[in-house]
């Protein structure tokens, strides 16, 4: 048997099943290589030795018994920091939840828990869920596996550090606007956005309340379709949660993976493929070859215009930050949390200013400010109300195209992984990352990341992400078509992570064999 930590997350399920192994050596397995390999990823804040071992031993105590279990039963997972967690910490990447722990679970955390899945503990991100790289998160940076001088993506760039990183074959994020979509790109792994409200948001730390929508994140597209099927469905605790069952997103991963795509018709998005410039080279290259590729499977892809597409980015930095200045108001020093200058000699409102000073970083204020702005007297109208507008228009752009192909596809990002501290004290230069994850956040509908090859223009080859979107509640087609690429592109060039520098088997080593 393979390394159980490079195993797939459906291998490792079949491999406990069999009695191959047991979900305790799995779960020893990864619990090692986070001991031997997070102190250069970083991917993780807390590690959950011992609840880890204990759901193992559960798994297979109940297994012995002859229990039937879920697909997915003894499969080490991550979870990322801002969904809720009981009896272990949950910071959202914040000093002013440090220490923090909750008295109940996410919905989510209680799925996969149901499941018999394993969580090893708890991912870094970008401080509650506001940026692109991971730089944000008040601990520390995450690093890439491909290389460690680079940027995991964000705003979950924990979760996905540790699944390129074999730390975990499985873990969750959040997607608010492109932070499950763009750590999965850079990162060379498959992420998915589901349709929102298709996932539960009870217990997520609310950045913004309209689009964060949690996602799973897997090495594969079936792996990532086996957690999403765990973690779907409605939930009456959320009140924006669909009270219908959504597709067998399995079952499409399965068909997908048989790479027939003939009778699908398959729509370019052109305001997404580099016309404007800002691209990088590499990422058209691979992003064109995958449409033919796809186009080699069977599958019609014509031009579709989606004129409103290029208006999201302003759109969306004023609506999500309208949102988490009303969201993070909950923050003040009174219910829960960091409480600073409580000595008796400050006023309550000192109290409140004090901890928020010292507890929010740099671009949560910097969001807050510009998000209360546009709320402000004088100024909805002419902001938060405009956005809002422009997002009924690229839904509009949606429906539009969507009466004419199956599926949109574009590149997941502009750009692979930058350097760590190339960007920080440039935010929009750190924004633009989100071009093209952006729409579909801003519609809701469901959309996914596959790796599609490897740019080398950096002068070091990094992954590059296909993105394909459909319609809200087909997720089903993202899975579809995802699993036929991969399909396709594994049997010209084997699987991308096969291809990764020889620091994700052994962190200290660079591409060049240089220990960092």
């Amino acid at each position: 048997m393979a390394d159980l930590v490079e195993l797939s997350a459906a291998d490792t399920a079949a491999a406990i099943a069999a009695g191959e192994t047991s979900a305790v050596d799995v779960a020893q397995a990864h619990l090692d290589r986070i001991a031997d390999v997070d102190s250069q990823l970083r991917a993780f804040l807390h590690v959950d030795v011992d609840g880890a071992l204990s759901a193992a031993k559960s798994v297979d105590d109940r297994r012995g018994t002859g229990e039937e279990l879920g697909p997915l039963a003894g499969v080490p997972l991550a979870m990322k920091d801002v969904v809720v967690t009981k009896g272990l910490p949950t910071t959202s990447g914040s000093k002013i939840l440090q220490g923090w722990i909750p008295p109940y679970d996410a919905t989510v955390t209680r799925r996969i828990l149901d499941a018999g899945l394993v969580m090893l503990g708890k991912t870094n991100m970008d401080e509650f869920a506001m940026g692109s790289s991971t730089e944000n998160s008040a601990y520390h940076p995450t690093h890439n596996p491909w290389d460690l001088s680079r940027v995991p993506g964000g705003s979950s760039g924990g979760s996905a550090a540790a699944v390129a990183g074999f730390e975990a074959p499985l873990s969750i994020g959040t997607d608010t606007g492109g932070s499950i979509r763009q750590p999965a790109a850079v990162t060379g792994i498959v992420g998915h956005k589901p349709t929102y409200g298709a996932v539960s948001r009870y217990g997520l730390i609310a950045f913004s309340s309209s689009l964060d929508q949690a996602g799973p994140f897997g090495r594969t597209v079936l792996d990532t379709a086996l957690l999403h099927q765990v973690m779907a469905g409605h939930d009456p605790m959320d009140s924006t949660s669909i009270p219908q069952p959504g597709p067998d997103v399995v079952a499409a991963a399965r068909s997908g993976a048989r790479g027939n795509l003939a009778g699908l018709r398959i729509g370019v998005v052109r305001e997404l493929d580099g016309a404007d410039g800002g691209y990088q080279q590499g990422v058209l290259d691979s992003f064109h070859e995958a449409v033919r590729t796809l186009e080699s499977l069977g599958a019609e892809v014509v031009e579709i215009s989606c004129p409103h597409f290029g208006y999201a980015l302003a759109a969306y930095y004023l609506i999500a930050p309208s949102e988490c200045s009303s969201n993070l108001a909950r923050f003040d020093a009174v219910r829960y949390g960091l409480r600073v200058g409580d000595n008796g000699s400050h006023s309550l409102e000192d109290v409140m200013s004090l901890t928020r000073e010292q507890g929010f970083g740099l671009e949560v204020k910097r969001r807050i400010m510009i998000g209360t702005y546009a709320l402000s007297s004088g100024y909805y109208d002419a902001y938060y109300g405009q956005a809002q507008k422009v997002r009924t228009l690229i839904a509009g752009d949606f429906a539009a195209a969507f009466k004419q192909v199956d599926v949109l596809v574009s590149p997941t990002s502009p750009f692979v992984a930058f350097g760590l501290g190339e960007r920080v004290d440039d935010p929009m230069a750190m924004y633009v990352n989100d071009l093209c994850t952006l729409p579909a956040s801003l519609a809701g509908t469901p959309a996914i990341s596959v790796p599609c090859g490897l740019s080398d223009e950096t002068g070091s080859a990094l992954p590059v992400g296909l993105q394909v979107m459909a319609p809200a509640m087909s997720d089903d087609r993202c899975y579809r078509v995802g699993a036929a690429f991969e399909a396709a592109y594994n049997a010209a060039n084997g699987p991308i992570l096969a291809r990764i520098p020889t620091l994700a088997r052994n962190v200290g080593a660079g591409p060049d064999g240089a220990t960092r």
